[in-house]
Parts: C-alpha cells; sequence; structure tokens
C-alpha cells in the first residue's frame, strides 16, 4: 500500500466524521475542485483503504441489548484449525467482531444478542463447538462507556 499523503488523510478524517458529506463539501473543506477529490477518494476506494461506507445503528432498536466478549481458549493450534475457525465464526450473525490473540486465550470474541437465552445457545451450540475449543471465559458488558469506529488519520 502506498504512502497516504496530506490531503489523503484530511480526506479520510473527514468521511469518517460524515461518510454522506457530499464531494462538492467535501472538496471545499480539503481546498480542491470537485473532480480531483472524486477521483482521489475513488483511488482510496480502488486500494482498498476506503472499505465501505456504513450507517451506524443503535443496537437497542434493534432488541440486540446484551454485549458479551468471550475468550476462547483452543486444545489444538495449527493453520488449520485456525482458517477452520474463522470460516465458522464467519457465518455467525450474532458475532461482530473477532480476534486470534496472544495471551492466555486464543480469540477474543465481541456479540450482540437480546437476552441471556440466546447467549447461552451462541456459547453452547456454537462457540465451544468451535474445532478444539477447550475454555471459554465471558463478560457481560454492564455499560457502554465508548464505542466508535474512528481511526485518526492526520
Amino acid at each position: 500500500m502506498r504512502e497516504l499523503d496530506r490531503i489523503d488523510r484530511r480526506i479520510l478524517d473527514l468521511l469518517q466524521k460524515d461518510g454522506r458529506i457530499s464531494m462538492t463539501d467535501l472538496a471545499a473543506k480539503i481546498g480542491l475542485s470537485a473532480t480531483p477529490c472524486t477521483e482521489r477518494v475513488r483511488r482510496l476506494e480502488r486500494e482498498g483503504v476506503i472499505t465501505g461506507y456504513h450507517a451506524h445503528v443503535n443496537p437497542h432498536a434493534l432488541g440486540k441489548n446484551l454485549l458479551v466478549f468471550v475468550e476462547i481458549k483452543l486444545s489444538a493450534k495449527s493453520s488449520e484449525v485456525f482458517d477452520r475457525v474463522k470460516k465458522e465464526l464467519s457465518f455467525v450473525p450474532e458475532v461482530m467482531e473477532c480476534h486470534l490473540v496472544s495471551g492466555d486465550f486464543d480469540y477474543l470474541v465481541k456479540a450482540r444478542i437480546t437476552e441471556m437465552g440466546e447467549y447461552r445457545r451462541l456459547l453452547g451450540n456454537i462457540l465451544l463447538k468451535l474445532p478444539s475449543a477447550a475454555e471459554s471465559r465471558s463478560y457481560v458488558v454492564m455499560e457502554e462507556l465508548k464505542e466508535t469506529l474512528y481511526i485518526p488519520a492526520e
């Protein structure tokens, strides 16, 4: 991936704050005309720097009132096991994020669910049936203090 210049970084910063900004307004804020600004945005999309545009939805409006983090420890570790876990978790809609991590556990899973019964099913029927899953530790979020997708670009 090539180095991002000051203008690219400013574009990224502004788009993260307002993904619905018009190209005309974006161009005015960075000091370019609309055409070169649009070309830069399209290039950033093509190069995979901008990976998408999303609506940030209030999970409570959808009844997804519980946020849980689950640490999963595997009994066996290999590229094949990691690939199988990745594949299986990619199809679980409740799983918002999954990270292969260093430390006492192998995976950190973030899931958004409606209620404790759904969590029990997620843990027992899916997470603990992952290839080589040996142990889990769960954390139910009591209060969400900060959640952001923003990455400082400047």
